[in-house]
């Protein structure tokens, strides 16, 4: 299913020169394929400047990247907690629990993030793939008790096909 971690932090507070160019070098690393050595960096510079939520969001993304998810969690998790007026750490931890299948929490992630930023068109696009992972659990459901019914085998069939395969 397409969901899509925000990178971008446009609205997290600024961070010092050093913690820019920490920054500025860690998505290097990342654009030449050296995502160990981006994380190691990452976490690094986090531990140096932990205040620093760009470099402590960047770190998130990577794990989450890397499918670190438990960890990745506790990065967004933290930032969620400390700057909840934020919406990029709720996007990113409803793609968390997304991945686990916790498409509740999720939503509930993606309303967040919405309600703090009504704009976040990545927010609201994943929120449209969690309804329709929901409508098609809810479908699934109907369909064990009522396979013969042909206009719900047919909704199955195609939001099946627009969610692809689920891990």
């Amino acid at each position: 299913m397409p969901f899509r971690p925000l990178i971008a932090l446009l609205l997290l507070v600024l961070s010092t020169v050093a913690g820019a160019d920490e920054v500025a070098e860690v998505q290097r690393l990342l654009r030449n394929g050296d995502t160990t050595g981006a994380l190691q960096r990452a976490e690094r510079a986090v531990a140096a400047n932990p205040r620093d939520t760009r470099l402590r969001f960047l770190q998130g993304v990577i794990l989450l990247d890397q499918q670190h998810d438990v960890p990745a969690m506790a990065v967004f998790q933290r930032l969620s907690e400390e700057f909840p007026e934020l919406p990029e750490p709720f996007n990113n931890m409803a793609l968390l629990h997304a991945r686990a299948g916790r498409l509740e929490a999720a939503r509930l992630a993606l309303e967040t993030a919405l309600r703090n930023d009504p704009g976040l068109l990545t927010a609201r696009q994943n929120l449209g793939d969690i309804h329709l992972r929901l409508a098609l659990q809810a479908w699934e459901a109907v369909a064990a008790v009522a396979p013969a019914d042909n206009a719900l085998q047919r909704k199955l069939r195609l939001s099946r096909e627009l969610v692809g395969p689920t891990r």
